[in-house]
């Protein structure tokens, strides 16, 4: 379907995609859709709604991965090790709609939920959260 023969009601809020969203209890305000690909060097996908006022702690994943912010409004601090610390790494990041978010595998960043976000969240290979279990200083 061209965009031209959309439906004038065609949008992120009215797309069966935000649908059927599972709450996470260990993360109060977040919700995912998920999958899971058969093919062993792909890429998992999730579907992310966060509410404004909602963060991550530092933390990292095994595997690169990429942020789509669909709506909303959100941040992310990179983070380095110093000792038994974790140093902020450069400057916070903002991210809006339609912007898009990388990290490296293993590196360490927060996430903060500045507005209610609706994220397409891409990680290379199976997905894993990592708490990175150090004072921030």
């Amino acid at each position: 379907m061209s965009v031209d023969e959309r439906e004038p009601d065609s949008s992120v809020a009215a797309s069966d995609v935000w649908n059927d969203f599972v709450p996470d209890t260990g993360s109060p305000g977040f919700s995912v859709r998920t999958t899971y690909p058969t093919n062993p060097d792909g890429v998992e996908v999730m579907l992310e709604r966060w509410e404004a006022g909602t963060e991550e702690p530092p933390h990292f994943h095994p595997g690169d991965d990429m942020t789509i912010v669909v709506e909303g409004r959100m941040s992310t601090q990179l983070f380095r090790r110093e000792g038994d610390s974790l140093v902020a790494d450069g400057e916070r990041v903002y991210l809006h709609k339609g912007e898009v978010g990388y990290n490296h595998a293993n590196r360490i960043h927060d996430a903060k939920y500045i507005e209610d976000c609706q994220l397409v969240y891409v990680h290379n290979g199976a997905f894993a959260f990592l708490r990175a279990h150090v004072e921030v200083g």
